[in-house]
């Protein structure tokens, strides 16, 4: 009974957020300078579970690391299909309040619109940002059973990834000879101008942008740091 009372709340939550979703910049180009990868890993220890969440900030141009920051915390929301936002948003707002620097944009391991609700963490995380996001997912979970359709084997090669008629996210061929990843808007931006970011940062030695590619790395090399403090 109390997870069916979490999942009215946290629908209800989302649905109200769900309102105030801009799918259009709300920047030119030319302002964003610095872009932050965010990723969160968790494990168990004594009965108890533990999250840490890394935020590694990059130069838009240079595409160089400038800081990197961590925040490990124990976590009481238990895991709910749809509802992770509410599990990782106190990680990553304890994580964001150790920036020195202001990033101009978050690009989280995750989706963002891509979400039955349209609010993934990406999305969610805005609100509390107020920043525009980008969601990257490494991974497909279907919606409204929709399925995606593969793109072409060619370097930037995508396909919109369309339920009930409207476009949630796209299908992304990063690199050749590579299994696509799945773009999403999180808010204040539109669909090509996060593919376009997301491209900007691929390399040749991996089909994820920097910033959540790093993000990720990041995450295993705290979890083992974090794993002998508790």
């Amino acid at each position: 009974m109390e997870v069916e009372k979490m999942i009215l709340n946290y629908t209800s939550q989302q649905n109200e957020l769900r309102k105030r979703i801009s799918l259009q910049n709300n920047f030119s180009e030319d302002q964003i300078k610095l872009v932050a990868g965010v990723d969160i890993a968790y494990w168990g220890e004594n009965n108890k579970e533990y999250g840490v969440c890394c935020i590694q900030v990059f130069d838009f141009c240079s595409k160089k690391l400038v800081e990197q920051v961590d925040y490990m915390d124990e976590i009481t929301t238990p895991y709910i299909s749809g509802f992770l936002a509410f599990r990782e948003l106190p990680l990553i707002l304890e994580a964001v309040k150790k920036l020195k620097t202001n990033p101009n944009l978050y690009m989280f391991d995750g989706n963002g619109y891509l979400h039955k609700r349209n609010m993934g963490i990406a999305t969610h995380a805005s609100f509390y940002l107020e920043k525009p996001t980008i969601g990257v997912a490494k991974t497909y979970y279907k919606i409204e059973n929709t399925d995606f359709i593969m793109p072409e084997n060619r370097t930037g090669a995508f396909t919109d990834i369309v339920i009930e008629g409207e476009v949630y996210g796209r299908a992304l061929r990063s690199r050749r000879d590579v299994k696509p990843i799945f773009v999403s808007c999180g808010n204040e931006i539109d669909l090509d101008t996060a593919t376009k970011i997301t491209m900007h940062f691929i390399e040749k030695d991996s089909r994820l942008p920097i910033p959540t590619r790093y993000a990720d790395l990041a995450t295993h090399q705290a979890r083992k740091l974090h794993q002998d403090d508790v």
